[in-house]
């Protein structure tokens, strides 16, 4: 990752360097397509958040399964694993797919949302086309599938990539090859039994089906992670990466996005987020950077007076109060 990013503090300006890296690209090759991620904060990587962690690793196989059989109901419509990961996606479980867009400006009020003292960031990925897939490919299936083996069948199979991915016959007789090819029969009955080494090796985009209210809205696809788990520093073959810094003025940037309808009711449909963004735009406390700034100061006023606490109880009380009255209105 590199530090000479071009920087947007504006939705013009932002705009402005998403028009230039359209330009030169359509002075390249036209056999790719472009898709976009926002970060609230610039040092967020680009790993799912079912490899982000040792422990999330491990326990992997277990997390859907749990997930699945505490709301059967939520599921029973999904007629493959990817669909599953998708719905445990929404739900914010960890799973090996990264949510991404095809539209910037939803990249860019994800980089602005939050955190909003922090340098943010939108990832602008351009991707070869033979890399997109849509939800019912085999290698799709592969891939995602993956998501029920445990963490040491996962690594017999990374192994046996680097000793038998020559030889098909014998890597598909790995005995966690063969487990992987029982999950995957068991949504394509037809699948043949053989799994190519190099698909295991691949990151995809998926277009998943249009059957989720914030999929529609917010323009959304996945990139599934097969076992590569790499990249922000060694992105596979077929995918290009660029950067644009979100740095100041965040609450700025959100307040162009809501004028352009891009904002918390429009890109979570759900009733319970349009009532949070109506309840807080016509809140007489909105809580927005000064207020923040306000709460800041307060508490860092208490921590100086730690050993004077009657000097700083009118404080406390002052900060308490301000952050009921914010999350009474608000919500």
């Amino acid at each position: 990752m590199s530090d000479n990013n071009p920087s947007a503090t504006s939705l013009v300006g932002f705009i402005r360097h998403i028009t230039t890296l359209e330009a030169d690209r359509n002075q390249g090759s036209t056999d790719e397509i472009v898709l976009y991620r926002g970060h609230s904060k610039a040092s967020y990587t680009l790993t799912p958040s079912a490899l982000r962690h040792n422990e999330i690793i491990e326990q992997e196989h277990v997390i859907l399964r749990e997930l699945v059989a505490s709301h059967p109901s939520e599921f029973v419509n999904d007629r493959s694993t990817l669909e599953q990961l998708a719905r445990a996606q929404h739900y914010s479980a960890p799973t090996r797919l990264l949510d991404v867009t095809w539209n910037p400006l939803v990249a860019l009020y994800f980089a602005a949302n939050n955190n909003i003292r922090e340098r943010g960031q939108v990832i602008r990925f351009r991707i070869k086309s033979n890399l997109v897939k849509y939800y019912d490919s085999d290698t799709v299936s592969c891939l995602a599938n993956l998501s029920h083996l445990k963490s040491e069948e996962r690594r017999e199979i990374e192994k046996s990539l680097q000793t038998l991915s020559k030889s098909i016959v014998k890597f598909n007789q790995v005995p966690s090859v063969d487990r992987l090819l029982q999950f995957i029969r068991a949504e394509k009955a037809y699948f043949r039994s053989e799994i190519h080494p190099d698909d295991l090796r691949s990151t995809l985009v998926v277009k998943p089906k249009q059957n989720s209210k914030r999929i529609i809205a917010q323009s959304g696809a996945f990139i599934l992670f097969g076992l590569l788990q790499d990249l922000d520093n060694t992105p596979p073959p077929g995918i290009s990466i660029d950067r644009i810094d979100i740095t100041h003025s965040k609450p700025d940037i959100i307040d162009e996005l809501d004028a352009m309808s891009i904002n918390e009711r429009t890109l979570f449909p759900e009733i319970e987020r349009s009532a949070r963004y109506i309840a807080e735009r016509y809140s007489p406390h909105k809580f927005d950077e000064k207020t923040e700034e306000h709460l800041q100061q307060l508490l860092d006023k208490i921590r100086t007076n730690k050993n004077n606490p009657k000097a700083s109880m009118s404080e406390v009380y002052e900060a308490l109060r301000r952050m009921v009255e914010w999350s009474t209105a608000a919500f």
